[in-house]
């Protein structure tokens, strides 16, 4: 399908129509080939000048194909098991569900369920016998902690970190559009802050990752005047520090030379011609302590506005150690992001995508636990972010313990993503993850943003209704008791009964909770690393 881009669409009818000329002229009843050949360029015609959908766009005729197989797969998807929304790829009932709330079509479901209710790994939500009326309105969830100036109230599913320059700046726009419309925030990535992110006036959370991209000096240092004169943008709603992404733990990022243009150079303040690699880790502190530090001095620059942190899940004790120092000094972050190692990127070795991290499930409980233990739950906002992509998934990660949700795969489904894997290549057929403008140029990012926007108005509208159905008011009284697992073919529990739950305040006496308390006595407020094995 690539080789049919637009430019060779174009050289490929001319000749067929020059040669079904000539062929006529040899012998008149070979004119009969223009029957074939007229309409065929009249449908790629009009693919390429309709914009509504990009791959007809990008690829006339050729892109047809497409949808051909999409009508074809259903008879060999049947043979395989649909996944759950443990980790596994997303299956064709969540990727169909994202389309039909993105197109604004019908999402309702006929004939009943299409999962197996008796397969290990189910899960449901058990609705009340006395329902609460839905809401119409998106519930919100103050982020902001005694130290913040400008506490943002934020919608329960916002656009997780994707990048201005993984992403192309048509991408980036109608992200930022929908956001604005559908009044929730947008995450920048680790890219930096560009004027696409800031364009639509949509509310941003901004990403500093290792690289210090956007408030860098010439050397790669850490500016903090570049950061202030940046987070004095209106938009800029709240400030994210990167300390680890889910799909590569303990890596730097990467931005392929071929996706670095002039724009994203003079950006990121980063030669091209060569890759961008961010550094594992943060030059700017090397110690909870120092962590901890980082996240009011931030806090002061932006002028009091939600500073946080983000991170995978690794060694338990250093993640205590955080903790520990926040009760020392008696300061916390306004949130803490916490990213499954299920979750996506543009590049990332295999090793580390499959085998390194913890997964959503279990990291987003440790940590909520954690911050229970030591008594500063309730200051701390806790974002879960690894496939989401339902309103049930939406309600099964707070009831466990988030406070509000991020996505990036789903979104970039709404803006018509097709998983093609072509991320890391620059050879995004949809647009989406390229920085080929003859790729991105289909994407209109206006239209695109309608259906960012349908997407999360359709999953928030659902959530609503799933609360309503328990006979709950508000997402803060979802509990893990909420939702049910099956355990084995004969048996079910609650989530509050899978994993244990701590007391609040029970990591600061003795005796300590026995799983934690090798991990507690070995964490240290001053520093990381490998003092001692949890």
């Amino acid at each position: 399908m690539e080789a049919m881009n637009r430019t060779n669409f174009v050289i490929l009818s001319l000749l067929a129509l020059v040669l079904c000329g000539a062929l006529g002229a040899l012998w008149m009843p070979l004119f009969a080939l223009y029957l074939v050949a007229l309409p065929l360029v009249a449908v790629g015609v009009y693919d390429m000048l309709q914009t509504d959908d990009v791959i007809k766009h990008n690829f006339p005729l050729a892109g047809r194909g497409r949808y051909l197989a999409l009508e074809l797969r259903p008879l060999v998807q049947q043979y395989f098991v649909e996944s759950d929304l443990s980790g596994r790829p997303l299956n064709k009932l969540e990727r169909n569900l994202i389309s039909a709330r993105a197109k604004q079509t019908i999402s309702t479901n006929p004939f009943g369920t299409q999962k197996d209710v008796y397969e290990v790994g189910y899960e449901w939500m058990n609705h009340s016998l006395a329902p609460t009326e839905k809401s119409e309105e998106q519930h919100r969830v103050r982020i902001g902690g005694k130290d913040c100036k400008h506490p943002y109230d934020a919608s329960v599913l916002n656009i997780s970190a994707m990048s201005f320059g993984s992403m192309s700046k048509n991408a980036i726009l109608a992200l930022n559009a929908g956001a604005k419309k559908g009044h929730f925030f947008h995450n920048t990535g680790e890219g930096g802050l560009s004027p696409h992110h800031l364009a639509p006036g949509g509310d941003i959370c901004w990403q500093i990752g290792t690289g210090y991209f956007g408030c860098r000096d010439n050397d790669g240092n850490f500016d903090p005047e570049l950061f202030r004169k940046s987070a004095a943008e209106p938009s800029v709603k709240l400030i994210e520090i990167k300390l680890s992404q889910g799909a590569k733990p303990g890596k730097g990022g990467i931005l392929p030379a071929a996706k670095i243009t002039a724009e994203i150079s003079k950006i990121r303040n980063v030669p091209m011609g060569r890759d961008v690699i961010s550094p594992a880790s943060h030059a700017m502190f090397n110690t909870p302590r120092g962590l901890m530090e980082f996240v009011v001095q931030l806090r002061e620059l932006s002028g009091g506005k939600p500073v946080g942190f983000k991170l995978c899940v690794g060694k338990r004790r250093e993640f205590l150690a955080i903790c520990k120092a926040m009760v020392e000094m008696d300061t916390t972050p306004d949130f803490i992001t916490v990213d499954g190692s299920e979750g996506g990127t543009g590049a990332a070795p295999l090793e580390f995508s499959n085998y390194v991290g913890t997964p959503l499930i279990e990291g987003l409980i440790f940590v909520h636990n954690a911050l229970v233990g030591f008594g500063v739950r309730d200051q701390i906002r806790v974002i879960a972010s690894g496939k989401v992509t339902t309103a049930f998934g939406v309600a099964r990660r707070i009831a466990i313990g988030a406070d509000i949700c991020n996505a990036a795969r789903a979104f970039m489904l709404s803006l018509g993503c097709i998983q093609a894997l072509k991320c890391n290549t620059n050879h995004c057929p949809t647009g989406v993850a390229t920085q080929d403008p003859t790729l991105y140029g289909g994407l209109d990012p206006t239209k695109k943003a309608d259906r960012v926007y349908a997407f999360h108005k359709d999953t928030v509208k659902t959530f609503n209704a799933l609360l309503a159905a328990s006979g709950l008011n508000e997402p803060k009284d979802l509990r893990p008791w909420h939702i049910m697992r099956r355990t084995n073919q004969f048996e079910i529990h609650h989530y509050g009964e899978i994993f244990e739950y701590l007391e609040p305040g029970s990591l600061l006496q003795e005796p300590l909770p026995k799983t934690y308390a090798r991990a507690v006595k070995g964490a240290s407020p001053e520093m990381f690393g490998h003092a001692r094995p949890d």
